[in-house]
């Protein structure tokens, strides 16, 4: 009878049983070990530098930006770095969470493991505890959507708690209500198009701002006016560089340079047609994704109509949202081109560059965020920042459920499925006890990484949570103990559910591994 080995390519590979669980564990645990030290408010930043030309560098503490960049080549890790991708794309926040939680979950099934516990009951228990975690936090949740004032000071604390892990803490609270404001102003709304950060070297941090509107990183043209009320916007991709002949591919034979002057001068015929076709909208301010000639430039200065040239993709896209517009390649139908509209457009400075802004655009909801900084690394860092805050804001407009953070979270629900272990008769309750103690890891992690001494800390915590309608959390600050309603440490209510659920289901899919098997690597011909 065959063996798998003879089934298989000659080079291929394959680890079977308990080589390949432990492959499964070491591969997902050194994963873990290796975000876990950029976890909570004294997290550190790693430096992640590319092989690629110019071997670009990125300094960041965010999970989901560090585990993207490596090339792992564990097929355990690989489902690290994929919930660490989704949570970050789902909720923006909790991308180190996830996996370091998924990682302790992971080493505690180890231990099981060793004591012959099959990975099936290990998996029921964690089934179980995790649904015990989610009633647990669910029962703690506050909700002030009702009131306006306590809910904006929830996001505004929500806000701060995300951001005291990264690069932006030392301004937090400038940041946390900029980001507050700007989520505001989409009145409910999940579209994050309408928020567009714009990122200027120069400066420091907390000169950042607030800008309503929107703003383009483009300059007007020459002789054109720099300021126009009650704009008419035609946005555009279309060539407007055809007054030059280009004809590639194909030769032209004329016996007399006055020959080629009669094809310039068609060329530029049509490219005077093309232009006032385009003036015939009505309109007194064009952007064009493409470039546009000086021959056309001069044409819409001579109608007194701001053209804007080879504004970038993203910016077009954006600038049609907000100002109700609509891209346009062909003009031959002005009834049905739909053009945006502004109160106001007008060049401005920002540092040394001139920027074009739109003020009072058709989508009232639309805003800009310049950020400022000491260098492009520093504002790579703080747009990564901003933009996770600005995530968990969007799902707690949405889902206004909040809880307490510092650790009060985890040792809620560690509390609870302990009670649910001591209930649970068969081999599940010892499943059950290595999640909650999964779970205060995180807690443990948070202040060993702020140099504290984690085993009194988590003691004294686990003491305080023994009694009901206990605040406590971890005050990395002072080092102590404290309460996190009076320290302002909120977190979402989805970030928190989404870490727990993806990190059970993760460590799950890993447990039940028996097997890995390795394709043969594609043999190169021999050419020679």
């Amino acid at each position: 009878m065959a063996t798998t080995g003879e089934l298989i390519k000659a080079d291929a590979m394959e680890e079977k049983g308990e080589r390949a669980r432990m492959a499964s564990f070491i591969g997902a645990m050194a994963i873990a070990d290796l975000v876990k030290s950029t976890l909570g408010p004294k997290g550190m930043d790693k430096i992640l530098q590319s092989t690629g030309r110019g071997h670009s560098v990125t300094v960041t503490n965010d999970g989901a930006t560090i585990l993207k960049s490596l090339h792992v080549d564990n097929p355990a890790a690989k489902v690290l770095v994929d919930i660490s991708k989704v949570q970050d794309d789902e909720v923006g926040d909790g991308t180190t969470s996830v996996v370091v939680l998924a990682g302790e979950l992971l080493r505690e099934a180890e231990k099981l493991v060793a004591l012959k516990i099959h990975p099936m009951t290990i998996i029921a228990g964690y089934r179980m505890a995790a649904e015990a975690a989610r009633s647990a936090l669910e029962a703690a949740v506050r909700d002030n959507r009702d009131d306006f004032e306590k809910f904006r000071s929830d996001l505004v604390n929500i806000a701060m708690t995300t951001l005291s892990s990264k690069i932006l803490s030392q301004d937090k609270v400038h940041f946390a209500n900029l980001a507050v404001d700007a989520v505001l102003r989409l009145k409910g709304s999940s579209n994050m198009e309408a928020i567009q950060i714009i990122k200027k070297c120069g400066g420091a941090l907390k000169d950042s701002f607030l800008d309503e509107g929107f703003i383009l990183d483009k300059k007007i043209g020459v002789g054109q006016p720099k300021r126009i009320e009650n704009a008419k916007i035609l946005v555009a991709n279309t060539a407007m560089d055809t007054d030059k002949v280009k004809i590639y591919g194909a030769r032209v034979r004329v016996d007399s340079m006055s020959k080629v002057a009669d094809i310039e001068a068609a060329e530029k015929i049509k490219m005077r047609n093309k232009v006032d076709k385009i003036i015939g909208h009505g309109i007194n301010c064009f952007v064009n994704r493409q470039l546009i000639y000086n021959y056309p430039e001069e044409l819409f200065a001579d109608a007194g109509i701001m053209a804007i040239e080879h504004a970038d993709f993203d910016g077009i896209e954006r600038l049609a949202l907000v100002t109700g517009g609509e891209i346009t390649s062909t003009f031959n139908d002005p009834e049905n081109v739909k053009l945006g509209h502004c109160k106001l457009i007008e060049e401005i400075m920002i540092g040394e560059d001139k920027l074009i802004h739109f003020s009072g655009v058709a989508m009232g909801r639309a805003c800009t965020i310049v950020l400022r900084g000491a260098s492009s690394h520093v504002l790579d860092e703080a747009e990564r920042s901003l933009h996770d805050a600005l995530c968990v804001l969007v799902q707690t407009v949405q889902d206004s459920r909040v809880i307490w953070g510092g650790g009060w979270p985890e040792f809620l629900m560690s509390r609870r499925v302990e009670e649910l272990g001591r209930k649970t008769p068969g081999k599940k309750s010892l499943a059950i006890d290595a999640f909650a103690t999964a779970l205060r890891a995180i807690p443990t992690i948070i202040a060993d990484n702020a140099g504290l001494d984690s085993a009194d800390l988590v003691s004294q915590l686990r003491a305080a949570h023994s009694a009901d309608g206990c605040r406590s959390g971890i005050d990395i600050i002072s080092g102590k103990v404290g309460d996190m309603e009076k320290l302002g440490i909120y977190e979402a209510f989805k970030v928190k559910q989404a870490v727990l659920m993806s990190a059970t289901e993760a460590s799950e899919m890993i447990l039940r591994v028996d097997e890995i098997i390795k394709c043969a690597p594609r043999q190169r011909e021999d050419r020679m």
